[in-house]
């Protein structure tokens, strides 16, 4: 793309874009506009709350798409309380909202935006332009899985917004009543609390029940949700004007003495985070410091420049409010998106450091799932091939970072959404050319996890071609004994003498082989069992060497990111390997999945249709849930159909089984299901799968069958 052509999109992107967080950016159509009826059996979809009727009536809650729209995934018990330190918040704002995420299955597109920079923020804000913002289900599942809490937005804005807080203000009932409106919807479908933005001008006779609308809202949020939020935002003073403060001052404190912080607008001047820290005194890391990532009169000028104000914000030790990073994904900055985004949240690190550790508790399982690909895998197997889209498969993401000591190498590590994964959509692979005697290395995660006991196990799914040797590498802490390091490898040689330290090794077994005809190579599963009581594990990184390094030709070998390499000395050799997935428990992995019989399994508003071609379709809604007398449950099942051609002496001749998807609830919507010819009878299958990322077997699954009607 020219210069030219990138200057274009960022004035168009300004353009769009109002200078204050409200914003006047009207949006496309959307599903939910008139004639929609969320009553009606459909895709299900996430979406908002328009109107002060629709949210005084509880409507919401009387939908058809209510359901599939609750989170599954609870906050972490360590992260109900926020961290004494300062934070960050990061305040989406991406095309103003509800894109490729309103499908709350998910979608075909497998570029849609996505976050997993999680280990960078503290709190995530979903916001748009509508009165009541409530987050899909999607972002909720992702931030809790690594400790961030998620808010929903309730905004007031323009004419219409003035309307709407003389219905509001009105009385300190009706500011109560809405406020306990907004504590249901947040308890309901799981998420953590409030971003509040009065931005209208206001008669100063309604302050007292906007604090009321405030303070009630607050009170009623932390009674219901333990660890909730409730953030002001720096728009409408104590005197009613609409005028930014850019600081906290008297003129906001009010406000802030209610709540549990305030979101300063993002204009403010090099001593305005000093000022405000004063006023808050004890409260200094409960002011969120506005920044604009499009750069809108921000300080330092956001985009590339985000990391002038944080470094601002970090040296006055006040939080920060990171405002629309989705900038990199809509001015489409170079060379691609991955790329690019990795690059900005890398700013961001370089400045304020990692603020989320894990893992912090078993079990812990991750196969590096960003929530989209071109394929889906489970365990091992390729189920689908066609691009989707669910941010709610994200599993713990890597950090792909802190190279451990020198090394002479091109190898870089990316997720891999080329090759066939282990398990959802990407893998992490490490490629390029590897001097001789050298290694690579990258971070994957930074734990904070108390090792107790009992032994620990680890398993692990490799890929690599025939001269790579794959490893991981664990840091370890003790109060009594210090620090120490673990190399897990099949041959610890090549890593001592490519300089790589280490106090002991750990030489693991290969338990199992996952060979898919769909895919250009098996996976090995690898495991290690050792026991280290009394220590806090930390680092863990994945390591790369050559088996038999020596002499070799000049070869050429693609980089990561798609770009051509050679080597220019004959002492480099090409090196690639893929991490699938790694699970760490306590004991050997023995999840007691309950059989089908204990399951009930229904189907609901079922429509059998068949189309002016004679081609016959199905919609259908498969609910499922447990009988009475087991407590278990699960944050996700694998959704599968099987065509049967069942004859009338009730032998199967045929069938075809197929994956369509996953849940995160104990419910699925299948939407124009193609029945093919001599199907007679369609058996749906719900996989359930645990924390620790096993499934229950297929043929021990609860399954629904139906005859083929029309």
């Amino acid at each position: 793309m020219s210069s030219f052509l990138r200057c274009v999109k960022t004035v168009v992107s300004f353009l769009r874009r109002l200078v204050h967080c409200g914003g006047d950016r009207k949006p496309d159509p959307r599903p939910w506009d008139p004639p929609f009826d969320p009553s009606q059996p459909s895709i299900p979809i996430s979406y908002p709350i328009t109107t002060l009727e629709a949210l005084a009536s509880r409507s919401y809650f009387r939908s058809f798409h209510y359901p599939f729209n609750r989170s599954s995934v609870p906050l972490p018990p360590s992260a109900a309380a926020l961290p004494p330190r300062r934070r960050i918040l990061v305040c989406h704002d991406m095309k103003g909202g509800y894109t490729d995420d309103l499908w709350v299955q998910g979608g075909g597109n497998p570029d849609a935006y996505a976050i997993w920079h999680w280990h960078l923020m503290d709190v995530f804000v979903y916001f748009s332009h509508y009165l009541v913002t409530l987050p899909p289900p999607c972002w909720t599942n992702a931030a809790h899985t690594h400790g961030v809490k998620v808010l929903g937005t309730f905004l007031t804005e323009w004419d219409e917004g003035r309307i709407i807080c003389d219905t509001l203000l009105l009385s300190k009932e009706s500011a109560q009543m809405y406020a306990e409106r907004l504590t249901e919807l947040a308890t309901a479908l799981g998420f953590d609390g409030w971003l509040v933005n009065i931005e209208v001008k206001l008669d100063r006779r309604q302050i007292d029940n906007l604090k009321e609308f405030v303070g009630h809202l607050s009170r009623s949020m932390h009674a219901s949700v333990p660890g909730s939020l409730v953030i002001w935002y720096d728009a409408v003073t104590i005197d009613g004007k609409l005028d930014w403060q850019n600081q906290l001052n008297m003129q906001n404190k009010p406000f802030f003495d209610l709540c549990d912080g305030i979101f300063v607008n993002y204009t403010w001047k090099d001593e305005d985070p000093k000022s405000s820290a004063s006023i808050a005194g004890e409260r200094r890391f409960d002011i969120y410091t506005g920044i604009d990532v499009f750069g809108r009169n921000t300080f330092g000028g956001g985009q590339w420049h985000t990391n002038v104000a944080l470094d601002v914000l970090k040296k006055d030790d006040v939080s920060a409010a990171i405002f629309a990073p989705g900038w990199v994904y809509e001015t489409e900055q170079e060379p691609d998106f991955q790329t690019a985004q990795n690059r900005w949240w890398g700013l961001v690190e370089q400045s304020w450091g990692v603020l989320q550790n894990y893992p912090r508790v078993l079990p812990f399982y991750s196969s590096f799932d960003q929530g989209h690909g071109y394929h889906c895998s489970i365990e091992g197997l390729q189920v689908a091939n066609d691009p989707w889209n669910n941010i709610s498969s994200q599993g713990f993401q890597p950090l792909l970072n802190n190279p451990k000591g020198p090394s002479s190498t091109t190898v870089e590590a990316c997720i891999n959404f080329k090759d066939a994964s282990y398990c959802g959509g990407g893998s992490v692979t490490a490629k390029g050319n590897l001097e001789n005697n050298s290694f690579f290395s990258t971070k994957l995660f930074h734990g904070q996890l108390q090792l107790e006991d009992q032994p620990v196990n680890i398993s692990y799914s490799v890929r690599s071609d025939e001269n790579s040797l794959f490893g991981l590498y664990l840091e370890l802490w003790s109060e009594i004994s210090g620090e120490t390091s673990i190399l897990i490898t099949a041959d610890a040689q090549p890593f001592t003498v490519a300089g790589l330290e280490y106090n002991r090794t750990i030489k693991p077994q290969i338990k199992d082989k996952k060979a898919d005809v769909l895919a250009d190579a098996a996976w090995f599963i690898y495991e290690v069992t050792l026991t280290m009581s009394g220590y806090m594990l930390g680092g863990i990184y994945i390591v790369c060497a050559l088996k038999n390094p020596g002499p070799t030709n000049i070869e050429m070998e693609t980089s990561p990111i798609g770009e051509n390499t050679t080597s220019e000395n004959s002492g480099f050799l090409p090196c690639r390997a893929s991490l699938g997935h790694i699970r760490i428990l306590t004991s050997e992995p023995i999840v007691e999945f309950p059989p089908a019989k204990s399951w009930v399994i229904q189907g609901h508003d079922i429509s059998w249709i068949l189309d002016s071609d004679g081609n016959r379709s199905l919609n259908l809604k498969v609910t499922w849930k447990l009988k009475e007398g087991y407590a278990m449950s699960f944050t996700r099942y694998n959704v599968y159909v099987e065509r049967l051609m069942i004859h009338t002496d009730g032998n199967i001749s045929d069938r075809v089984l197929s994956y369509v998807g996953f849940a995160r609830v104990e419910a699925f919507f299948l939407s124009k299901l193609g029945i093919p010819t001599g199907v007679t009878a369609l058996r749906f299958i719900v996989q359930a799968c645990g924390a620790d990322g096993t499934c229950q077997q297929l043929d021990e699954s609860p399954t629904l069958e139906l005859a083929v009607q029309g």
